[in-house]
């Protein structure tokens, strides 16, 4: 399935579920058609927090909506706002330097013997289309493409071989960073955790249709321009591996997210380096889950930029 968070035009929430090429909303199909006449879940959360059963839900509020002639059950997408799929997620995780090429194109970095992980605040997360507030040109902000776990179980000290039985889905994380911060005095959080500096969507796509995740190829284009273009089969570490050593210290709630890393081509290395700047339109996409495109904009202090 994949799996969209909208906004209708009276401003309504809706959470929806793409399929010939409509955006049918599961919850309104479902209070139809069930013998209840109750919704699948209030929002994403909802929804991902008892997966398996309201996937069943979703799919009999599908067959419902396509074969009923009822339009305020379906939407286009020239009808409605993508959000970001989870609006607000619990916690959000991403691994460094987990593809070689990007190890490879830093000329400070080496290979790890273990994962390392940086989080990113729920707070700055934002959907499709939605601008990156850009504090100035000093600030040095850079694009990464990246491929987004969504945890649909209670996952804590689970070995590697049980691993994916805790995905949920995949959607695309930007991980913007302001190298700038990020390595003066090696302030990694604050310079990946500037407001809107973590964009995601379009949707989630269910782990049961991308059954190997290693395989999927990412792009990264600023302006049309093709700086990133990667396979995950040139990971660091398996995402089996990435799941035991992150939930061997944290536990992981559905809705939780574990971005798996950036490949190379970051602006950082560009030769000369290359930074986003207000004007410029970033479009990052991946296999089988689509595009994530956000325009990127000045943003200010006390009425001046930075």
């Amino acid at each position: 399935m994949r799996l969209y968070t909208l906004l209708n035009k009276k401003n309504e929430s809706i959470l929806a579920v793409e399929a010939d090429g409509l955006l049918i909303d599961i919850n309104a199909a479902f209070v139809l058609c069930s013998e209840n006449h109750t919704k699948i879940a209030n929002d994403m959360l909802g929804f991902i927090a008892d997966g398996d059963a309201n996937k069943i839900k979703a799919q009999q509020a599908i067959d419902y909506a396509l074969a009923s002639p009822a339009k305020e059950l379906t939407y286009s997408f020239a009808d409605v706002t993508v959000q970001a799929p989870i609006p607000r997620p619990g916690k959000i995780f991403c691994s460094g330097l987990n593809y070689k090429s990007h190890v490879t194109e830093n000329p400070n970095a080496k290979f790890l013997q273990d994962p390392r992980f940086f989080s990113k605040a729920p707070s700055i997360v934002i959907g499709p289309g939605e601008p990156i507030r850009h504090p100035g040109e000093k600030f040095l902000v850079d694009w990464e493409v990246e491929l987004a776990v969504v945890f649909g179980k209670k996952c804590y000290r689970v070995a590697k071989e049980h691993a994916m039985k805790y995905v949920f889905g995949y959607t695309i994380l930007h991980d913007v960073s302001a190298r700038y911060i990020q390595f003066k005095d090696n302030n990694e959080v604050m310079g990946k955790n500037f407001d809107t500096f973590c964009p995601i969507g379009p949707c989630i796509v269910t782990a049961d249709e991308i059954p190997e995740p290693e395989n999927l190829r990412l792009y990264t284009r600023i302006n049309n321009r093709m700086v990133q273009n990667g396979t995950n089969r040139d990971w660091c570490f398996s995402l089996p591996h990435l799941i035991e050593w992150l939930s061997m210290a944290i536990t992981l709630k559905p809705g939780d997210i574990l971005s798996t890393g950036t490949p190379a081509g970051i602006g950082l290395f560009q030769n000369p380096p290359a930074y986003l700047k207000p004007g410029d339109i970033a479009e990052l996409e991946i296999d089988k889950i689509g595009k994530l495109t956000n325009p990127v904009i000045a943003d200010f202090y006390i009425g001046r930029p930075l």
